[in-house]
């Protein structure tokens, strides 16, 4: 009641709320499976408190997704609650972001004053990145709230130099730890420095204190992991994506170490699933089965080491994060006029090319990276491919953070300089990592979101305060912050001119280089229409990361890797999933992007290129449930739509359900499927599925001895194959599984248990032992 009370106090805090909670939450009951491999985990611990607590992928508590259990225990807690629907997973995700913008002005506000924390908290709304992934079941923006929630404890903590506080703030960072592992991390060492700068004790009380919150923090980061590893290994699921069944693995490599060096350790350079790093068999028009002249050379697709194989044993490029599934929407475009905000997509002006996204980026080979990071180096950050996610005042803060140190002397070290200090020390190492580092997504760059946000209200009330009182090169701060801004905007908007309309970037180009001269005239002449220029010059520099904010919803959004822009629903580096045929572009093929799309229309599995593909996949994202009266051809055009499965690739078969649950005959698992995003769909909806493979088909979660132990129990008697495959294990992962099954199983015919308007693309088999 008291924090009501405040916002009530402070109507303008009270409408970047109610702003931020439009640009997260706005559409997402639109969106059934989001990223379908967490919220088929979500799906199975909701069955059992053994599926809860290890974050199993299934039913049966195989394999576990590849990040720890947390968040996807919140989320559980709002599926029991709520009910399993997209909306309920994605709403934790939505409310940490509003909680995140509201953080930002509680801890800007007590140093820096209102004005600051209105902008910050501002700022940290309109980060476009904040809006694409906080309107999914992804990690990140809990990540960021746990980590803003543990600063918020550690600035009370120095203030009032309660132990139990400073204690809180690094036991939060463990509790982060459990949510995505070492990335969590990235703060540490601007806590340490915070915290020996601001807190009032003697060097030795300090240490000791400090010693003690370490000790906290790794007591609480590994505990889930010691716990875990400790069990053995035949009464718990295997570790998904560790290939060493190891959670301590897990977090150092593969969610650790592996990310700066891209260096996955499940397979070859990218990261890829089983059957993408060489021949690619869905795409491979020799066999008859794939897209005509799909295995010409697609730069970047080959992991490039040769032997096919790690250091383990495991099939090469075989692993990849569990948000770098691309998905299979292909929702079309709807043309939108240029300088139009289109509803459902828009013509991209033929400037991307196949494999291409932005300025023409590679999908691996070339400058883009496979998910579209850009070219490590020291300006990657303000690389195209980058700087719309959260990069857009980052000039603005360079100068901000010059006026603010401006004052720093050895004996006059204040809290607004000790608290840009804190700011700094988590952009710096952040910025660093993400310039350098091998395999990570856009979305990651929430990261940055925070510091970004705080600094730049602290630095315009600095840049402010020096222009009207100071005389000296300090006053022009000011106003060549606002042009260098507004320049670098045009730079990130200009490549998209086409798409957006010319009037954003010139609009945002003139308008900064007006308040900049407004501000230089009226210094000179000493008008009292400073504050205007002013005011006006800041609402320009947010111009920019207001439009890309809304781009999730207007353009659609890619719920396995969200981005922001005109580009979001593209996946893989926005040329993996495209509109094969003769409807629209100048040569068959559009620039629609892929994904699983709460927007879209119909879509189809991987590999689709047959009529009688599954298309419940559309009503998997417009929440009708209902198969498509088309399942490969799009109404308007005729153009076949194929994807990278993964994110609702399949969708639940209603006959193929009523049949196994007719014929059970007292089996645990209705059928057994091969990756998750055949079996996914039916855990969801409330079935219990067995799933053979993790997220990639480098875990051996099952051998063929094991599995023949399994049948053997009575457990489960079917397994259904599924023709499309998809990024859960290559195209239908475990090859020996596959011929196992095949082997020793009987195929049920399709007209017993398909249904006459399902079309869907797979082979039901019914194993028994005698």
């Amino acid at each position: 009641m008291r924090l009501i009370r405040k916002l009530g106090s402070e109507p303008v805090l009270a409408a970047i709320l109610l702003l931020a909670a439009f640009l997260y939450g706005y559409g997402i009951w639109n969106d059934k499976y989001v990223n379908l491999y967490y919220t088929s985990a979500v799906g199975s611990m909701l069955q059992s408190w053994h599926n809860f607590f290890y974050a199993s992928l299934d039913s049966a508590g195989s394999v576990t997704v590849d990040k720890p259990p947390v968040v996807f225990w919140i989320q559980t807690l709002f599926a029991w609650v709520f009910g399993l629907k997209g909306w309920s997973v994605i709403l934790p995700q939505v409310l940490a972001g509003v909680g995140s913008v509201l953080l930002v002005y509680l801890l800007v506000k007590p140093a820096f004053g209102l004005a600051a924390a209105r902008i910050g908290a501002l700022a940290m709304a309109l980060t476009p990145v904040a809006a694409a992934v906080s309107r999914t079941n992804n990690i990140d923006s809990m990540l960021v709230f746990t980590l803003l929630l543990a600063t918020w404890f550690l600035f009370r903590g120095a203030r009032t130099s309660k132990i139990g506080s400073l204690i809180a703030a690094f036991a939060l960072i463990g509790v982060a730890f459990n949510e995505k592992m070492l990335q969590a991390y990235m703060v540490v060492p601007a806590f340490y420095l915070f915290y020996w700068l601001a807190l009032k004790m003697n060097w030795k009380k300090k240490a000791g204190v400090l010693a003690a919150c370490t000790a906290v923090m790794l007591a609480v980061s590994v505990s889930w992991a010691v716990i875990v590893d400790s069990v053995p290994a035949s009464e718990r699921p295997f570790i998904g994506s560790s290939t060493t069944n190891s959670v301590m693995k897990l977090a150092f490599g593969y969610n650790g170490v592996s990310r700066l060096t891209g260096d996955t350790g499940n397979g070859g350079r990218g990261g890829f699933p089983q059957g993408m790093n060489g021949e690619m068999p869905l795409w491979n028009g020799a066999d008859g089965q794939g897209m005509p002249g799909m295995n010409a050379g697609m730069p970047g697709m080959n992991g490039g080491n040769g032997d096919g194989q790690d250091g383990g044993g495991q099939a090469a490029g075989q692993s990849t994060d569990a948000a770098s599934g691309a998905s299979a929407d292909g929702g079309q475009q709807d043309g939108g006029m240029p300088g139009q905000f289109p509803g459902n997509g828009t013509d991209d002006g033929g400037r991307r090319e196949f494999g291409q996204m932005g300025g023409g980026r590679g999908m691996n080979g070339g400058s883009g990276g496979m998910f579209n990071t850009g070219t490590a180096g020291p300006l990657r950050l303000f690389q195209s491919e980058l700087s719309g996610q959260a990069s857009w005042l980052l000039p603005f803060i360079l100068c901000g953070c010059v006026g603010i140190f401006s004052s720093l002397r050895r004996r006059q070290v204040t809290q607004e300089h000790k608290e840009a200090i804190f700011w700094l020390a988590w952009l710096l190492p952040v910025a660093g990592f993400f310039s350098v580092a091998g395999f990570f997504h856009q979305y990651y760059l929430i990261m940055m979101a925070p510091p970004i946000a705080a600094l730049a209200g602290a630095g315009f009330v600095k840049l402010w305060s020096l222009y009207r009182e100071h005389t000296g090169w300090l006053a022009w701060l000011l106003p060549a912050a606002i042009l260098a801004t507004a320049g670098f905007q045009w730079y990130i908007l200009h490549p998209y001119a086409e798409t957006i309309g010319a009037g954003w970037p010139i609009g945002i180009l003139v308008g900064g280089l007006a308040a900049a001269g407004l501000l230089a005239l009226f210094k000179v002449r000493s008008r009292p229409l400073s504050r205007i220029a002013g005011i006006a010059g800041l609402l320009v520099l947010l111009l920019g990361p207001l439009y890309w904010s809304l781009t999730p919803i207007a353009y659609g959004l890619n719920s396995m890797i969200p981005a922001a822009g005109p580009d979001s629903r593209s996946g893989m580096g926005g040329g993996m999933n495209r509109v094969i045929g003769g409807g629209s572009g100048d040569d068959g093929m559009t620039g629609v992007p892929g994904g699983a799309d709460a927007q879209s229309g119909a879509s189809v599995q991987s590999g689709a290129a047959q009529d009688g593909a599954n298309q419940d996949d559309a009503n998997a994202q417009n929440g009708t449930g209902a198969p498509s009266d088309d399942s490969a051809r799009d109404s308007r055009s005729g153009e076949v739509q194929f994807g990278f499965g993964g994110n609702g690739s399949e969708s639940v078969n209603e006959s193929l359900v009523a049949y196994l649950k007719e014929h059970n005959t007292g089996e645990e698992y209705l059928f057994a499927a091969m990756n998750y995003s055949t079996g996914g769909p039916y855990i969801i909806e409330g079935n219990k599925v067995v799933i053979l493979n993790g997220f990639s088909g480098s875990d051996v979660v099952y051998t063929t001895e094991t599995l023949q132990a399994l049948v053997g129990s009575g457990k489960v008697k079917y397994f259904y194959i599924s023709g499309g495959g998809g990024m859960g294990g290559g195209r239908e992962g475990n090859s020996e599984l596959t011929a196992w099954i095949t082997g020793h199983g009987t195929e049920i015919p399709s007209s017993e248990w398909q249904g006459a308007s399902s079309g869907t693309s797979g082979t039901l088999y019914e194993v028994t032992l005698n």
